[in-house]
């Protein structure tokens, strides 16, 4: 993966703020749009769901039940694992009452099908101190119907032990299908904060499939707020990312299948994205079909959304302001995608004050020249007094 700073969007000395804003000639590009817009293909049928049916079993284990202690000493994984195991094939609830439970990370709890991990408002799944460069609090493979909401879960990002890795997660969806994740809060994780994704790859590779994030909060992890790998029909909303600092790329969310397999069908909408060291998003080859819808990105130290390489993506009626760079940048080969109806304003702040009105249009948008088939209309800039 790489930093904002190794796209072609590379920083300027301060110096040179004007000329580069008004003769970068990648920011120049937006004046051949009108030779290459072409209409986007219609929107498909609405599969989104904020709150969609899970097929969850009848039955209800209080973890407390089966040895969990939750007084933030106690390793309370393999009571919460039994408490998992002790459902019927029928699946059902696990109930997490009050308390802080800790978690070896390293034999992290596995989901079954038709099964809703339940935390309490105040119940907390905090890692164990570890020195491992991967780890999980939480794993949803190859299952599915299965709901996580409530309470916290919190990484080790503080006293971990080691110094090598980027891979400490608090909850890992992979070739997981009809899975919702909501109400929770992710944080401090070595890592991210939550992945999405597959397992295996070419005739092998089966993707995460109908995920939905509603209203969920994953601030301060080291790597990524949220990664999304393999998958589709993932469904983003209502949630927060916020702060993500500590090793690349740093963004609120990252869209990066890579050579794994395709990641496409992807909506993201009423979403925040702030103070992220890296972009508020950003969305990488091998990826189509992605909604940009209704988010705010502010004051993330990289783009507010940058896509690179992705096609038929779609950014409207978002607001994006005093972010580092422009607020949607547009770059590598990304084709077949538009910018409507979009207000941002003052962004650019490594080259211009957030409180400065004027600058050319790529403070705000950019659009690189390998992109094509771009369409931008309606979208409110920075004023210029």
């Amino acid at each position: 993966m790489k930093n904002l700073h190794d796209t072609q969007f590379s920083a300027k000395p301060a110096a040179t703020k004007r000329n580069f804003l008004k003769k970068q000639p990648l920011m120049l590009a937006l004046a051949s749009l009108a030779l290459s817009a072409v209409a986007l293909p219609a929107a498909a049928s609405s599969w989104w769901n904020a709150n969609p049916s899970i097929s969850i079993g009848s039955t209800t284990i209080n973890v407390k039940n089966k040895g969990a202690l939750g007084n933030g000493s106690h390793d309370d994984t393999a009571a919460i694992q039994a408490a998992i195991n002790a459902l019927p094939s029928s699946g059902g609830t696990i109930y997490v009452p009050t308390g802080r439970y800790m978690i070896n990370a390293l034999k992290p709890l596995q989901l079954r099908s038709h099964t809703r991990l339940k935390l309490d408002s105040g119940a907390e799944l905090a890692v164990i101190p570890n020195s491992a460069s991967r780890y999980y609090v939480v794993k949803v493979r190859n299952v599915s119907n299965v709901e996580i909401v409530g309470g916290k879960m919190t990484g080790d990002r503080a006293k971990h032990k080691g110094s090598t890795g980027e891979w400490g997660y608090g909850i890992d969806v992979s070739a997981a299908s009809n899975v919702l994740v909501h109400n929770v809060s992710l944080s401090e994780f070595w890592g991210d904060g939550m992945w999405i994704g597959g397992v295996g790859k070419g005739s092998s590779l089966v993707r995460a499939n109908y995920v939905t994030v509603n209203n969920v909060t994953s601030s301060h992890n080291r790597r990524q707020g949220l990664s999304i790998g393999p998958a589709q029909h993932v469904y983003i909303v209502n949630s927060t990312f916020k702060n993500t600092q500590g090793t690349l790329p740093e963004a609120g969310i990252d869209i990066e299948p890579q050579d794994q397999g395709p990641a496409d069908t992807i909506r993201m909408e009423n979403n925040t994205f702030s103070g992220n060291h890296g972009n508020g998003i950003e969305i990488h080859a091998n990826t189509s079909g992605i909604t940009i819808a209704g988010n705010q990105l502010s004051g993330n130290n990289g783009f507010g959304a940058l896509a690179i390489g992705t096609a038929k993506a779609v950014f409207s009626n978002n607001y994006a302001t005093r972010n580092g760079y422009a607020g949607i940048g547009l770059s590598g080969k990304t084709h077949n995608s538009s910018a409507n109806n979009n207000k941002l304003q003052y962004n650019s702040t490594h080259y211009m004050s957030a409180s400065t009105a004027g600058g050319a249009d790529s403070r705000d948008i950019q659009i690189g020249k390998n992109t094509y088939a771009i369409t931008t209309s309606g979208n409110q800039l920075t004023p210029n007094k």
